[in-house]
């Protein structure tokens, strides 16, 4: 039979955000129902009007849950207000304008902003290339063990992904606030440091060898 040597290759890189996204959430509450619907649409639409301001810098602005519910007394079913709230999901690429953006929809009525969770994108090259990385580990893993055994590696039986590990959501910025807005100028600013993203690969593969002479010598 011919030698094979099995063996697993590995590569880890640390890479740059290119997405971030957060959420923000306005909400609406008072005691008549069609008076909280209007407040809830208003402050809806003033959310998606700041959002859409920012042009090509935002790459989605998607709706999230919507939810209208009334608020009992403690006892039996009499109502005592309606609260209703939409949460927007904003993905942003320009990270110039992300700390901005964020906090002028927080000097929004009734606001509450979430994130940002910085990411990268499915189809970044950063994946592509630690992949190629992770291949040409487990070709040098191959060769070294070769060269151990006084052989060399001579074509490749089989090779497959022993799994990615995608960069998760990690959240840089809380959480912030507003119930009135904010006096003075243009407002607050504030930088937002993007995450470095940890992109992971592993294969396994397996590769023919020549007759080992390591082993001869031994024997």
């Amino acid at each position: 039979m011919v030698p094979v040597v099995a063996v697993r290759g590995e590569a880890v890189r640390e890479v740059p955000p290119e997405l971030a996204r957060f959420v923000v959430t306005v909400v609406a509450r008072d005691k008549d129902r069609q008076a909280t619907l209007r407040r809830l649409a208003e402050r809806a639409e003033q959310t998606r009007a700041v959002i859409d301001g920012y042009g090509a810098a935002v790459e989605r602005r998607e709706s999230g849950s919507l939810q209208v519910f009334p608020e009992r007394k403690r006892s039996g079913e009499k109502v005592a207000a309606y609260r209703g709230s939409v949460t927007t999901t904003v993905t942003i690429a320009d990270f110039d304008v992300l700390g901005e953006l964020m906090l002028r929809l927080a000097d929004q009525d009734q606001t509450e902003v979430g994130g940002p969770w910085w990411e990268l994108r499915p189809d970044s090259q950063a994946h592509r290339e630690v992949r190629r990385a992770a291949i040409d580990d487990a070709i040098s893993v191959a060769r070294d063990y070769a060269a151990a055994l006084g052989a060399r590696i001579t074509a490749l039986v089989e090779v497959a992904d022993a799994g990615l590990r995608p960069a998760g959501m990690q959240p840089m910025f809380a959480r912030a606030a507003a119930d009135a807005g904010m006096a003075g100028g243009g407002g607050p600013t504030i930088d937002l440091d993007p995450q470095v993203q940890t992109v992971h690969a592993a294969i396994e593969a397996r590769f023919t060898i020549s007759e080992p002479t390591a082993l001869t010598q031994v024997d």
